[in-house]
């Protein structure tokens, strides 16, 4: 009998154990090298903060080699490729018809005040749309403001832009340059050093951020920026709908908490942060830095009036009141300051 009661200890014993080391690891699809501040100052935290708020129940994984070309993460979580994934709305030129809404120009001087209020307005607003059906989204954010940077040409009116040839990235800003005069090339971001250094390019639309870590800050010579930047793209990190239902209830709610406005936060100070240093990089390497003064801000203003009409005739088809996201938008970036 003793024995028999002895075995039944052990393996309850052993059962317990196996509960309390059992752990879900969560597999980031990532297609960035790893000193991008996507990955070393978004995703790494944010993996750190999952793990902690669920008392290491949950644990990120971002994987090595990526999955898939940029275009294709929302679907490849979708359909379960990999657990969670990030990428930029507008690599699928079309699908996201909202995201213009944080797209345009003059909004925020700070990725941080943008990724925030950009996140309250879809979870109260845009979310109606359904744009994200399918997937868990984790959280919405921006890089910082878009700039002007050339290769040779000094840049100090909207007329100085006629007929330049720009690298441009998705979204509302392809609208933008081609209502500033340029001509927009297409190119993935690590091919930016390439085509800038052959000439196939005259210079780029580029957060701050972006120059020294694509390198480019070795070919560009002029920068200018507008208050408020040029444009904005909107990013999405996702989460595969089953691997979220999976979750109990406490690790759900664990995440939520670390997701959402958190994570926009965290993003658009990490961003902020990049920006800063990027712009001193350059600085340190002798590119001219500028901000268009009053008469070209007001140019580019009268050229690209009427530029979130898109956005408004899509926030309608949606069901959804794009003037009051419009206001809901700038009030609280107006509310961040």
């Amino acid at each position: 009998m003793r024995k028999f009661i002895g075995m039944l200890t052990a393996v309850a014993a052993l059962g317990l154990a196996t509960a309390a080391s059992a752990e879900t690891t969560l597999r980031v699809s990532n297609w960035l090298p790893p000193s991008h501040p996507i990955v070393k100052d978004i995703l790494v935290p944010w993996g750190e903060q999952v793990a902690t708020a669920t008392d290491g129940r949950v644990k990120v994984e971002i994987m090595a080699a990526p999955i898939g070309k940029p275009p294709a993460q929302f679907d490849l979580i979708k359909s379960g490729a990999a657990d969670v994934g990030y990428g930029v709305h507008g690599y699928t030129p079309g699908r996201f018809k909202l995201t213009p809404l944080v797209e345009g120009p003059f909004l925020a001087d700070s990725a941080e005040a943008l990724s925030v209020a950009y996140w309250k307005v879809q979870e109260e607003m845009l979310s109606k749309a359904g744009e994200h059906d399918g997937v868990k989204l984790l959280t919405v954010f921006t890089h910082g403001p878009g700039m002007i940077y050339t290769t040779g040409k000094t840049v100090a009116s909207v007329d100085d832009l006629a007929g330049l040839k720009m690298r441009i990235g998705g979204g509302i800003v392809a609208e933008i340059a081609s209502r500033l005069g340029m001509v927009g090339v297409q190119a993935p971001s690590p091919q930016v050093y390439e085509i800038l250094s052959n000439g196939v390019a005259d210079g780029i639309l580029f957060p701050a951020e972006s120059v020294p870590f694509f390198r480019i800050d070795e070919v560009i010579r002029n920068g200018v920026s507008v208050p408020g930047g040029l444009y904005n793209t909107s990013f999405f990190v996702v989460m595969n709908q089953a691997s979220w239902d999976g979750l109990s209830d406490a690790d759900k709610a664990a995440i939520d908490g670390v997701s959402g406005e958190a994570m926009a936060r965290m993003a658009g100070k990490a961003w902020d942060a990049a920006d800063a240093a990027g712009t001193k990089v350059m600085t340190d390497k002798g590119v001219a830095l500028t901000e268009a003064d009053a008469a070209m801000t007001a140019a580019i203003t009268e050229k690209l009036a009427g530029v979130e009409n898109g956005f408004l005739e899509a926030a309608k088809a949606g069901g959804i009141d794009g003037a009051a996201a419009m206001e809901m938008l700038k009030a609280e970036i107006a509310a961040a300051k």
